[in-house]
Parts: C-alpha cells; sequence; structure tokens
C-alpha cells in the first residue's frame, strides 16, 4: 500500500468512531425510542445491564451519566436511574455526549502519568503553583473548586518535568478532564465524604516525593492514586487496604 493511499480521504469515511459507552448510549436510546424501555421506567442495575450487553460495569455507567447530562436519564439516590417521563421528546432535539471515556482516559493517564512524576522527581524542584492547587483542594471545597484544582495540578506535575512535550500532553489531558462526563462522574466520585481528603493526601504524597527527588516513590503513588481514582469513578469498589 503506497503513501498516498494511506493518506487518502473519502466523503463516505466516518467522522467520528463511537466509544463503547457511545454505543450503549444508544443500545439504550433505540430502547426508549423502540418502546422496550417506557419513559417514567427504570433501568435495570448497572451490573445486570453490563451482563445482559456482555460489557463492562464501567462503560455501562458512562453510558447512563451521558445519557442525564442529555437529560434522558434521571438517578435517584437509593432508587436507581429512571427513564424520564418527556425522553423521547428530548431525543429528538438533543445531540448525544460525544465526550472522551472516562475509563479510556484513566487508563492512558495510567500509562502517562508515571513516567511523568518520574522524571519530575529527577528534577527535584519545589513548585509555588502545585502547592498552591494541593492547598486548595484541602478541606473539601465544593466539586467545581475541587475539579479545576485537581486537573491543573496533575497539569503542573508535567510542567515540573521542564519538557515542553510532556506539558503540551499534559494540557491535552487537563482539556478532557474539563469535559461534562469526566465531570460528572468525578462529582459523584469525590461527594462520598472523606474521599477528596483521601486523594488530596495522595496529591501531597507525590508531590513530596517528587521534591525529595526519589522517583521510585512518587511513580508508585502516581500509580496507586490513579488505580483508586479509576476504581471510585467507575466501579465504586471499596477504597483497598
Amino acid at each position: 500500500m503506497s503513501i498516498q493511499s494511506v493518506d487518502r480521504t473519502s466523503s463516505a469515511d466516518p467522522l467520528h468512531t463511537p466509544q463503547r459507552y457511545e454505543r450503549i448510549a444508544e443500545r439504550l436510546t433505540r430502547d426508549i425510542c423502540d418502546g422496550a424501555l417506557r419513559e417514567g421506567e427504570r433501568l435495570p442495575a448497572e451490573r445486570e445491564l453490563a451482563r445482559r450487553l456482555g460489557v463492562g460495569r464501567a462503560s455501562v455507567r458512562e453510558a447512563i451519566a451521558a445519557l442525564q447530562l442529555q437529560g434522558v436519564v434521571e438517578t435517584r439516590p437509593g432508587a436507581g436511574s429512571f427513564v424520564v417521563p418527556d425522553a423521547r421528546e428530548r431525543l429528538r432535539g438533543d445531540e448525544p455526549v460525544h465526550d472522551a471515556s472516562p475509563s479510556a482516559m484513566l487508563e492512558a493517564r495510567a500509562a502517562i502519568e508515571p513516567s511523568i512524576v518520574r522524571l519530575a522527581a529527577q528534577r527535584a524542584q519545589p513548585d509555588p503553583l502545585a502547592e498552591e492547587l494541593m492547598a486548595a483542594m484541602d478541606g473539601e471545597p465544593d466539586g467545581a473548586a475541587w475539579n479545576r484544582a485537581d486537573r491543573l495540578f496533575h497539569r503542573q506535575l508535567a510542567a515540573m518535568t521542564g519538557n515542553p512535550v510532556l506539558l503540551a500532553v499534559a494540557d491535552s489531558i487537563a482539556a478532557l478532564m474539563d469535559q461534562p462526563l469526566w465531570q460528572r462522574l468525578r462529582d459523584e466520585s469525590v461527594a462520598v465524604p472523606g474521599r477528596m481528603a483521601l486523594h488530596a493526601a495522595e496529591h501531597r504524597l507525590i508531590y513530596e516525593a517528587i521534591v525529595a527527588g526519589d522517583a521510585d516513590a512518587a511513580a508508585f503513588y502516581a500509580s496507586r492514586h490513579i488505580e483508586r481514582v479509576r476504581r471510585y469513578m467507575t466501579l465504586d469498589d471499596p477504597p483497598p487496604r
């Protein structure tokens, strides 16, 4: 195959390749439109939906969150998720969410961030902005303030490497962390009492290891932190002991 044939695009090429959560959301919206899921009806539990569809529970959670953002589904604490009374009308007018999958983003962060903090630890320099952002996360602020400080803190870790390419990568990740789907699942995650404080403590461990020049510890704490975020955001499992 020639370079020209690889580079050539066609008007028939798809503009957007659906992510797994989007395919699940599309299946659920089709069930709503077809009447298989009636307006006002309670959706099956996430675990049951995952079993029926043969997918992971994390993707189901993302799909339901996307439908919540679209106004098609509402979640009632302690009762579950329900199709809203005017769901079909909303589906005729609203565009579906096309945000990046939080699961995919966390997978990417797990591959990238330990290496970033390892390099930052080789520089072993304190960073006033990172310290300011950590202070902003103390005391469990509101969800919007937490999300802003959290995403900017992780971006600042890349800035501490002094590598502009890694900073550009971190800028892209920070932009994805500002998307509504990530924000919704993140807000739900840190709304559980004690989780903000736990994440803030892990941020401090990462930062202190960097400043101390301990690359192995910084990478270890970063990996453990991202795994905890993944568990809380996508699976809601109890925290590891």
